[in-house]
């Protein structure tokens, strides 16, 4: 099974949810071209990049035959790299499992501003 992740890291404030949900997105897309953005989400992939494959084929099987509608995932990152507000859109049963294997990671320590450090994560799965 291959699983082909597009990605987006992104900045943004602190939210949660609904309207706050797609603007912490917006915002965080333009965030992306600051100075910052390009050298952490390299050190971010270089660590997460195989856990999440690991991790999204592991909720294909337990969901199993699981909804693989693309779906986004957006997190706080605190200085000492602990993912934090983690929520996903659409919540489908693949989306939610993600988030709680997400949750439980160390990701490499992000710039000090914005603090916390919001990221934005767009999956898609093909095959």
């Amino acid at each position: 099974m291959t699983a082909l992740l597009a990605l987006a890291l992104l900045l943004n404030p602190a939210t949660t949810g609904g309207d706050d949900f797609h603007d912490r997105v917006t915002q965080g897309r333009l965030a992306e071209a600051a100075a910052t953005g390009p050298a952490y989400q390299k050190a971010l992939w270089a660590k997460i990049g195989n856990p999440m494959t690991d991790a999204l084929k592991a909720c294909i099987a337990r969901n199993a035959p699981a909804d693989k509608s693309p779906f986004t995932l957006v997190a706080d990152v605190g200085a000492d790299g602990r993912p934090a507000h983690i929520d996903v859109q659409p919540a489908t049963p693949l989306a939610t499992c993600l988030a709680s294997s997400f949750v439980t990671w160390t990701l490499p320590a992000p710039p000090r501003q914005p603090a916390p450090y919001p990221i934005e994560i767009d999956v898609s799965i093909t095959r």
